[in-house]
């Protein structure tokens, strides 16, 4: 059986400010979410930005190449539904943060990792107001409970547009640093994505690259950089 698939039936995308924030129109019908909830944008970039996605559209709507889509709508749809739920669980992130977790050996991967990842430990001790602990090797280190409610605070003043872009910046790299340097403008996505891949890295160097990791990998980069452009475009002002 040929399988079904959702064909493009407007001629144009367009844009409505309403009041609450923007929606994006096929011909005169505004999009809405998989579950039928108005797609109610906070800014009119974000707006275009998604309006150009639905123009970019041949005969076949593929929706994996539309990314900007696809998070707004989780922001609508999940995200700000459970937000705490969501904030709490990128937040346990610090508890167990990849930069706080160095190689016990070779000396030349732990040299790399302290000079890449101590400047972000101490711009989250200064600037963040949460010093966080480093340990070699894979046994677990307590962290201070006010610098892990620092960092809560600060997820939990987003809005779920930007929640829903911190979620794919902390969760692929493993980081709730790095995700945060990257909101903050301390890193861009492509950095963050870098620097949660030394130990990668370092070992492809010794010992070859192997294709598969590297292919999904560079789909991870791409979803950080998704997310990264998601952040950006969902501030006001």
């Amino acid at each position: 059986m040929t399988e079904w698939k959702a064909r493009r039936f407007w001629k144009a995308a367009t844009l409505r400010d309403t009041g609450a924030g923007y929606e994006v129109l096929l011909d005169d019908k505004p999009l809405r979410t998989p579950g039928k909830l108005p797609l109610i944008l906070p800014t009119e970039a974000m707006a275009r930005a998604i309006a150009e996605e639905w123009d970019a559209q041949t005969d076949v709507i593929d929706p994996n190449s539309m990314p900007l889509t696809r998070a707004a709508n989780s922001a609508i749809e999940k995200v700000a539904p459970q937000f705490n739920a969501v904030a709490d669980m990128l937040g346990e992130y610090g508890g167990t943060d990849l930069l706080c977790y160095r190689a016990s050996e070779p000396d030349a991967l732990i040299r790399m990792q302290a000079k890449d990842w101590d400047p972000l430990i101490d711009w989250a001790a200064t600037h963040l107001r949460a010093p966080l602990q480093i340990t070699h090797g894979v046994i677990p280190v307590a962290q201070d409970p006010a610098a892990l409610q620092q960092l809560r605070d600060r997820i939990g003043a987003l809005d779920a547009f930007g929640l829903t872009a911190l979620h794919d910046l902390v969760t692929l790299p493993g980081s709730l640093l790095l995700g945060l340097a990257v909101l903050q403008g301390r890193l861009t996505a492509d950095q963050a994505f870098a620097l949660s891949r030394l130990d990668e890295e370092y070992q492809a160097s010794r010992w070859g690259r192997d294709e598969e990791a590297d292919d999904a990998a560079r789909n991870r980069q791409q979803a950080m950089q998704s997310a990264e452009r998601f952040w950006h475009l969902s501030r006001r002002g």
